[in-house]
């Protein structure tokens, strides 16, 4: 099987501030029903709120679906840098 890493590039859906979409997810760090920790291509992300649930995270491609009272969503640290920008940066 060829696994396709997920895109670098990062999208954030917010539907009614209950139904979370993130794409360019690089793994889920931990998280509670007050909080989910991630790091995406863009840095880490910490989304906060109440009666949050972690519905799906797929590999693959990078997309993770939360649902429940989103309140806030935070970037913290620097977006990964590519290849090309690490080697010639």
């Amino acid at each position: 099987m060829n696994q396709k890493p997920p895109s670098p590039e990062q999208g954030i859906i917010l539907q009614n501030r209950s139904k979370l979409s993130v794409t360019g997810v690089l793994e889920v760090i931990g998280f509670d029903d007050e909080t989910v920790l991630l790091d995406t291509a863009l840095g880490k992300l910490t989304v906060k709120g109440q009666a949050l649930k972690v519905i799906s995270f797929t590999v693959e491609t990078g997309h993770l679906l939360v649902e429940g009272n989103v309140a806030a969503l935070v970037y913290t640290g620097q977006a990964k840098k590519g290849v090309l920008k690490r080697l010639f940066g």
